[in-house]
């Protein structure tokens, strides 16, 4: 009995000191998002963040111009190209963050 009260005890002890539960990145970049005025579904935008990268992975996109091209093609018609730029910055920190220097790349030439 002694040995179930100790384990009962350390099992305990461990889901009181386990990590809190991360938050839900998708949530973070729709939240980023509609700071910049970018809506729509937050499953699709997640999802055209994730694409970004792995165009950007496999060479499809070969600078950040291509890639926020893509990314403009992708939002609804009136979108801007300040808003295709900054989902691309976004989905780039979120989904890719060792993707950011082409952003630096962008805007030195």
């Amino acid at each position: 009995m002694k040995r179930l009260i100790v384990g009962v005890a350390i099992a305990a002890a461990a889901l009181l000191g386990a990590a809190p539960a991360q938050a839900d990145v998708d949530t973070d970049f729709t939240n980023e998002l509609h700071t910049y005025g970018i809506y729509g579904q937050k499953d699709y935008n997640a999802w055209i963040g994730k694409i970004t990268c792995k165009r950007l992975y496999k060479g499809l996109d070969k600078d950040a111009n291509m890639s926020a091209q893509f990314v403009h093609n992708q939002l609804v018609i009136d979108s801007t190209t300040e808003q295709a730029w900054q989902f691309l910055a976004a989905a780039l920190r979120m989904y890719c963050p060792e993707k950011l220097p082409i952003l630096d790349q962008a805007a030195r030439s």
